[in-house]
């Protein structure tokens, strides 16, 4: 089996959810892995901070670095990286996960959370990869990964929530353009997308006990990012893998594993036809 035992992983809003999951996959191959997220204190609505998710990742035999990293700001993010460089020597992985969401139309969204989604998904994204790819480019087999849907351009998916749309096509046209800038230095770019919606409090937060219902847990996700990070990054690059494509291809069929309650139809994630 692929493994990504003793590689460095930086992972951006790794404290829950997908990116939790996905560091806790790359732990129990012995990785090292960065918890690059804002929470730091306990918050009665937003369950984990990085020093549990640290805790977690160390438990499932990993070596973890919590580091409160706002990815708004250029130099914290520098400063997280010089970090990550002086702890770990180096950076293999680079997973751009941290995200804002507002699924509200152009007249009722302030452009405060505009700003907020703009910063945090498309300028944070490419803030994270641009302070990394200086040691990405001296790894063995680097990749940086995107959770970031295919750009589908049909109407329906902006006019219902177009500033949000727009900040999530943002990280996916940082794999767009770095996948083809970096191809000849052999850094993997791509982008993951789940086919379906997944139980995190984002999900949550927009639709609630229901919606968590019908979603499937992070490890789909998790699973799908673990057979992406372990591919060769000279020949797997410039894609948007669909988390269940991605197990199927890999020989996966179950997937009521992965269901929050077995036997429902999950629901089909947005950007996705």
């Amino acid at each position: 089996m692929p493994s990504l035992e003793g590689k460095v992983l930086f992972i951006t809003g790794a404290s829950r959810g997908i990116g939790k999951a996905i560091a806790l996959r790359a732990a129990r191959d012995g990785a090292r892995i960065v918890i690059a997220a804002k929470t730091a204190e306990p918050n009665p609505k937003l369950p984990g901070t990085i020093y549990t998710a640290a805790e977690e990742i160390e438990a499932a035999g990993g070596k973890a670095l919590p580091l409160m990293v706002d990815i708004r700001s250029e130099e914290q993010i520098a400063q997280a990286v010089a970090k990550t460089v002086e702890t770990f020597g180096g950076i293999d992985i680079c997973v751009n996960n941290a995200s804002a969401i507002s699924l509200t139309g152009t007249l009722e969204t302030p452009m405060k959370r505009f700003d907020l989604m703009h910063s945090i998904n498309t300028r944070g994204t490419f803030a994270t990869s641009q302070a990394c790819l200086p040691y990405l480019k001296k790894a063995k087999n680097p990749h940086i990964l995107n959770l970031s849907p295919p750009l589908n351009m049909a109407p329906k998916w902006f006019q219902n929530h177009v500033a949000y749309t727009m900040a999530k096509y943002g990280m996916s046209m940082c794999v767009l353009g770095m996948a083809a800038e970096f191809k000849d230095v052999g850094i993997a770019v791509n982008a993951l997308w789940p086919r379906t919606t997944i139980a995190t409090a984002a999900i949550n937060m927009v639709g609630g006990e229901e919606m968590m219902r019908l979603s499937r847990k992070p490890e789909i996700i998790s699973d799908a990012a673990h057979a992406i990070l372990t591919s060769d990054s000279r020949s797997c690059t410039g894609n948007f893998f669909i988390d269940e494509e991605v197990l199927r291809s890999r020989g996966v069929t179950d997937f009521e594993q992965y269901a929050m309650e077995k036997g429902v139809t999950p629901l089909p994630d947005y950007f996705l036809d």
